[in-house]
């Protein structure tokens, strides 16, 4: 089986599971899956993803790994003792083969339930996509291609910038991201907790995946992702204060960890309206995901500063498509302004020079009514009711995309 642990997922999912447990454990949810690459037949694979999911369904926690999610201060252990009885249910997954060649996914059933579904199942769809269509991998040239990225970061000038892996579910298979996340730590240091200083600092940060963390020792990273704040335009008082209303809740769970936040739900300028001198203060710092990574970062330091806040003291992190020339440059212009995060995903754990698959899954309607993302690159925008993308951009002030 492709997934054999329940905690080859983000960590990400398990913050935010938490959340949705102590605050919104009667959550309805659906998501529905989409690739936006054109022309890929997905459908024919239908029935070996279908086999996967089912095997993704039978698993549970094991003791330690249980054990290793309550070594993290932030987890609660009431949510153990929740994972330590969970189990993914395959009735809340369709999986259907359009004649177009199109594969439909759809997830719907109670949040606390589904929320663990989308990574593992996207990771699930790329292996069984590339270990169909590329029988025989050239490992030797992602190996090339991987050798020439740890060169580049290991130039002169470079010794501060870190870099951590975003890339479960884009991956090329399970066994390539472990050995990616191996390589990088023998080459560049990892960060370890409890590690003492040393004359050159390590550059791999850690990784999303919470497997790899716990197996190769590395730190475990991440926060929220854009579902929590979607789902929070059904589950706030008020569609216009569903940003900081998920702000607020995330604060009131985590009192001060895990203090990033995620921008470009509604887009920059309606992020930075939100985002005043309480929030500027109250949380570490913020993510970015989409639009120009410049600009971006330049409006953040400069809210910031507007908001008498030393920008020194907050983190910028960078996540959205990086490849390691971008990651330089990004480094390069921020370096010294700010604290730096860099996330890479599909380019570290699927660069074996065959074209990746794009491939989300969103959540699409919580209890029953539509909720959308509204991303600074309009490709990255889903949801299916026109009609409330309308309404949203009317109640956050977001102007229409030229067509």
């Amino acid at each position: 089986m492709i997934i054999t642990s329940l905690l080859d997922t983000d960590l990400y999912k398990f913050t935010m599971m938490q959340v949705v447990l102590h605050h919104f454990p009667g959550a309805k949810v659906e998501y529905r899956f989409k690739c936006r690459n054109p022309g890929i037949n997905l459908a024919r694979f239908a029935s070996e993803i279908r086999e996967e999911v089912r095997g993704l369904c039978q698993l549970r926690f094991k003791e330690a790994e249980l054990a290793y999610l309550r070594s993290m201060r932030f987890i609660k252990s009431d949510f153990i003792d929740f994972l330590g009885l969970f189990q993914l249910n395959e009735k809340y997954i369709d999986i259907v083969p359009q004649a177009s060649g199109e594969l439909e996914i759809s997830i719907r059933g109670p949040w606390l339930h589904t929320i663990l579904f989308e990574i593992p199942v996207l990771a699930i769809v790329n292996e069984v996509y590339f270990r169909n269509t590329q029988p025989q991998p050239d490992l030797a040239e992602g190996r090339r291609r991987l050798e020439a990225k740890i060169e580049q970061l290991q130039g002169e000038g470079l010794e501060d910038l870190k870099i951590a892996d975003y890339g479960t579910r884009r991956r090329f298979s399970k066994e390539w991201h472990e050995e990616v996340l191996r390589t990088l730590a023998a080459r560049l240091g990892a960060v370890t907790p409890g590690a003492p200083v040393t004359e050159r600092q390590p550059q791999l940060a850690g990784t999303s995946n919470v497997l790899y963390a716990m197996k190769l020792g590395l730190i475990p990273l991440g926060t929220m992702a854009h579902e929590y704040l979607q789902a929070c335009q059904a589950l706030g008082p008020r569609l216009r204060d569903s940003q900081t209303y998920g702000f607020e809740m995330w604060a009131r769970e985590y009192r001060g960890d895990l203090g990033i936040t995620l921008s470009d739900v509604y887009g920059m300028d309606a992020f930075l309206r939100d985002y005043d001198l309480y929030f500027c203060k109250l949380f570490d710092g913020a993510r970015h995901d989409s639009g120009d990574p410049f600009q971006w970062g330049e409006r953040m330091i400069a809210h910031y500063i507007a908001n008498r806040v030393d920008p020194r003291t907050k983190t910028l992190i960078f996540s959205d498509s990086l490849t390691m020339p971008r990651t330089i440059e990004l480094y390069r212009q921020f370096r010294g302004r700010c604290i730096l995060a860099f996330g890479i995903g599909t380019n570290l754990t699927n660069d074996l020079g065959y074209e990746p698959l794009q491939i989300v899954i969103k959540m699409i309607r919580c209890n029953g009514q539509p909720v959308a993302k509204l991303s600074d690159t309009p490709s990255k925008n889903m949801c299916e009711d026109e009609k409330y993308l309308a309404y949203l951009r009317q109640v956050f002030q977001i102007e229409q995309p030229a067509a």
